[in-house]
C-alpha cells in the first residue's frame, strides 16, 4: 500500500454551542488539514495522486469554503447578525468540532474522487482530530 499526506492551512473561527468552556465564545484557529491518501498502486507517474492535484481540488475548496470564514451551527444566535454585517459564514447541521471538519474536509476529497482515507484536522499546535470511516465488517 502507497500512501501520500499533503498539508493544507488555513483560518477559520467558531464556537461550540451547548459547551461550557471558553470555546462556546466566538474565537478563530490556525488550522491545518492533512490529508492523507492511499492506493495499492501507482499510477503511471508512480504517484498516488500529484501534491499539485490535491492543492488544487481538496485545498482551493478549503481556500474558498472554509478559509477566514465563521463557521457555525444552523441554530446558532449570531447567525443572523453576522449575515446582516455580510460576514462570511458557513453554516453546518452540527458543531464546529475539529472532529466535525475533519470529516467534513474527508467528505470532500472523497466526492472528488481522491483515494482519501483520513483527514486530521489540527486545531492548534497541540491538538487535533482524526476523521477515518470505520472498516465495514463482512
Amino acid at each position: 500500500m502507497f500512501r501520500v499526506t499533503k498539508e493544507i492551512h488555513f483560518c477559520y473561527g467558531h464556537r461550540l454551542l451547548d459547551y461550557a468552556g471558553k470555546c462556546r465564545n466566538l474565537h478563530g484557529h490556525n488550522g491545518k488539514a492533512v490529508v492523507t491518501l492511499e492506493a495499492p498502486g501507482l499510477d503511471a507517474l508512480g504517484m498516488v495522486a500529484d501534491f499539485g492535484d490535491i492543492k488544487r481540488t481538496v485545498g482551493a475548496w478549503i481556500d474558498q469554503a472554509l478559509d477566514h470564514r465563521m463557521i457555525l451551527r444552523r441554530d446558532d444566535p449570531a447567525l443572523p447578525e453576522l449575515r446582516r454585517l455580510g460576514e462570511p459564514v458557513v453554516v453546518l447541521d452540527v458543531n464546529p468540532t475539529a472532529e466535525n471538519l475533519a470529516r467534513l474536509i474527508f467528505d470532500r476529497a472523497a466526492e472528488q474522487g481522491l483515494p482519501v482515507t483520513e483527514v486530521t484536522l489540527w486545531e492548534t499546535e497541540t491538538s487535533f482530530a482524526t476523521y477515518r470511516p470505520s472498516e465495514e465488517k463482512g
